[in-house]
């Protein structure tokens, strides 16, 4: 006779109820079968203002799920066999609040195996406090904001960009190396831009540079007009704007329409979603506009897990039929970080998940660059550099400028005039 309790039995009962750190959320309890497919949750927005970016990462995972179903599904070291994947996902509509609801879904109805969140900060930070509450390891691909990051966890691993304070850091060496010390900021007032705004002054203060501008906006906020016109009093050496998407296009388009000019002006989301902000701005409005570079933009050739770069896009090209930007190489890193995560992990729990992750941790380089990921869940590699976006033959090119070991080209200081 076997004296021991199986899972779900009163100790658990009792761990959970009482001391909930000691819990372990089970997934396929010890000596049960492997599961018929690994159910992936997450989430991804239709409409409203983080959807293209949602859907591009979404894209990005599925392509990753369909691509490895083909062969088989993903290796699970717990189970030692390949087992297919399931994607459930849900349309949050870019609500948190739509979010909070389906997050929730997923971890007590659906029941999945790993729980992925949907795009950003915002749509994020609702679903870090619930993976907690019900120890599972949330894979965030691009919520990255400073408050996800401040205490050791087992339940959040950042794992496609950079944690928000680390973005900013080459730019603030970049002023201070130009030695450009009238410096505008504008910024959305939300965790992940607020955070790069205040490293960005953390970095600045210790070169003696006091920004002459200094101003948070709602995230909603699309009317830039009269800001623009309040900065310009203040005669800027450089201008540097810190918002979603929607924020670029309207700052951008606002700029361009005033008819006022800075020296150096500098908006996140052309980095990432170039297409989309030139189809909007345009390319005139673009023009010597600086911003972070990521992947498809700069490539990784050097990886140890899966494609690197330019063999993602190739391959991505001809299986969708258009070029990927930064949030569909997210999600399909995302997707590849999974997989390592699964064959590696000795047992089929969120702990053993988490720990999976912790040593891959700077020993794994992907299309995204080096991975490497603290104790607090932020992810410290995948640096980005700093470009200008520099007219040639017609188009924008690309121009890295800053580090000096990954420059490209050099920066066109003061900006033309149109």
């Amino acid at each position: 006779m076997n004296s021991l309790v199986s899972r779900g039995s009163l100790f658990d009962d009792f761990f959970k109820d009482f001391a909930p750190g000691f819990y372990v959320r089970p997934l396929h309890g010890d000596g049960l079968p492997a599961p018929s497919q690994i159910k992936i949750g997450t989430l991804y927005a239709s409409s409203g203002p983080f959807a293209v970016a949602s859907q591009g990462q979404y894209e990005g995972l599925k392509y990753w799920a369909d691509a490895i179903n083909k062969e088989g599904g993903v290796f699970v070291k717990a189970f030692n066999k390949k087992i297919p994947v399931k994607l459930v996902a849900y349309d949050d509509q870019s609500s948190t609040s739509t979010a909070t609801t389906l997050y929730n879904q997923l971890i007590t109805q659906d029941k999945v195996d790993v729980l992925v969140a949907d795009f950003g900060s915002v749509l994020t930070s609702v679903a870090v406090p619930l993976a907690a509450e019900h120890h599972m390891l949330l894979i965030d691909p691009t919520g990255s904001g400073a408050n996800f990051f401040t205490k050791p966890t087992n339940y959040l691993a950042d794992v496609s960009i950079p944690s928000s304070t680390v973005w900013p850091v080459p730019l603030a060496n970049y002023l201070v190396q130009q030695k450009i010390k009238r410096v505008a900021i504008v910024y959305s007032a939300n965790d992940f831009d607020a955070s790069q705004a205040a490293t960005l002054k953390e970095v600045l203060a210790k070169a003696g540079i006091k920004p002459v501008y200094d101003h948070g906006v709602p995230t909603s906020e699309s009317n830039y007009t009269i800001l623009l016109h309040t900065i310009a009093a203040t005669q800027p050496e450089a201008v540097l704007e810190f918002g979603y998407a929607p924020n670029d296009i309207a700052f951008l388009k606002a700029l361009h329409q005033s008819g006022l000019h800075f020296p150096m002006t500098f908006t996140i989301f052309p980095g990432q979603l170039l297409s989309l902000l030139t189809k909007n701005v345009g390319e005139k409005a673009l023009a010597y506009t600086y911003t972070y570079p990521t992947p498809p933009l700069v490539k990784y050739d050097k990886v140890s897990y899966g494609m690197n770069t330019q063999q993602f896009v190739d391959a991505f090209k001809a299986a969708e039929k258009k070029e990927p930007n930064f949030l569909d190489c997210s999600g399909y890193n995302t997707g590849l970080i999974v997989q390592h995560m699964l064959d590696m992990a000795p047992k089929f729990d969120q702990l053993a998940f988490h720990q999976a992750v912790m040593d891959m941790s700077g020993k794994t380089t992907t299309l995204l660059g080096p991975f490497e990921v603290n104790a607090n869940g932020a992810q410290l590699g995948q640096p980005f550099p700093v470009a200008q976006l520099q007219p040639k033959d017609g188009k924008l090119d690309v121009v890295v400028v800053y580090p000096q070991d990954k420059a490209t080209g050099k920066a066109v200081y003061p900006a033309p005039k149109p």
